[in-house]
């Protein structure tokens, strides 16, 4: 039910996931008014496979997550979370308020030991692939120590999804001289540096943040949000300003028609859509948040991360590893 457009994006994702998984099963959980005229004329192998579970309470995006940990306890988001704590799924997607899936899920599915707080984490765009940033927006006050906590949850998925034996780690700092950034910038990084399972390579400047220099770079909330959606907004502003240059005059037109295989290789190489799909690390289960905005295309990779952090049983491996590098 969450996202900008409910049903009639996730429901569509969630047939086509059904069909290109033959052993998945999925629970869908909201209003089933809403959901049930999606699901008109779909062949049974795929609706056998599907568990609808009723509800009619929806946390909005303005509802605090204090607010809807305490009173909306019936809701689509909390009951789809429930069903990881208890066990009934593998995996929860949300495209919902933000705040509330951390909030509901640290409550009921709980965090790992030695682990205070959960973090987002989201692939970025580089040259040669992607590189990972932590937190993107779950935190936006930490210490030292949570973004000690952070680098090794970041360095472990690597390991486990990129299969990186040795991920190098990075801080988001003003600067790359160990005398820049505040107090808890600084702290962390030499309480990193100090963790010799971790390849630290000091600090990172945004003007590296896609450059590849770091498999995994840490970051508070609060800058890794901010971070992101600028990115996302001048990403948008550069397609624009190319589509808008190929207009006009015929020869800027035939320009465009031979310029047309580089530059659909160049938007699937960079499209948004292929990274959505933001997972709470440091959970005993596995969240992934989708994108608000996401279309069906979108909210469908965001279910892929699911189903491949599933298969991997990353929160083991997470809580294993970090036993080790924290006790």
């Amino acid at each position: 039910m969450g996202g900008d457009f409910g049903p009639r994006v996730t429901v569509p994702a969630v047939l086509d996931a059904l069909r290109r998984h033959p052993q998945l099963v999925i629970h869908l959980i909201g209003d089933q008014s809403q959901i049930n005229p999606f699901l008109k004329r779909i062949k049974p192998s795929v609706t056998e496979r599907l568990v609808l579970v009723h509800s009619d309470t929806v946390i909005r995006n303005e509802d605090k997550p204090s607010y809807a940990l305490r009173h909306l306890r019936d809701s689509s988001m909390f009951l789809a979370l429930q069903c990881v704590a208890d066990g009934v799924a593998d995996a929860c997607v949300s495209a919902g308020n933000t705040g509330a899936l951390m909030a509901i899920g640290r409550h009921v599915i709980r965090t790992l030991p030695g682990i205070d707080r959960p973090a987002i984490i989201s692939p970025v765009p580089t040259p040669a692939g992607h590189s990972y940033l932590l937190d993107l927006g779950a935190n936006v006050d930490c210490s030292a120590e949570h973004l000690l906590q952070f680098a090794v949850m970041g360095s472990v998925l690597v390991q486990s999804v990129d299969g990186i034996a040795h991920p190098q780690v990075g801080v988001l700092n003003i600067g790359e001289e160990e005398i820049k950034g505040n107090e808890q910038v600084r702290l962390a990084s030499r309480l990193i540096d100090e963790q010799a399972g971790l390849n630290y390579i000091g600090f990172i400047e945004a003007s590296d943040l896609f450059s590849g220099k770091a498999d995994v770079i840490v970051c508070d909330g609060f800058v890794g949000n901010i971070a992101l959606k600028s990115s996302e907004g001048l990403a948008r502003l550069i397609g624009s300003k190319v589509s808008a240059s190929f207009r006009g005059s015929f020869y800027r037109r035939l320009l465009a028609f031979l310029a047309r295989p580089m530059l659909v290789q160049l938007q699937r190489q960079i499209d948004p859509s292929r990274h959505n799909g933001a997972s709470l690390l440091g959970l005993q289960g596995i969240v992934v948040k989708s994108h608000g905005a996401a279309n069906v295309k979108c909210f469908r990779y965001a279910l892929e991360q699911a189903v491949a952090e599933a298969q991997m049983a990353l929160p083991e491996k997470i809580s294993s590893r970090v036993a080790r590098y924290l006790s």
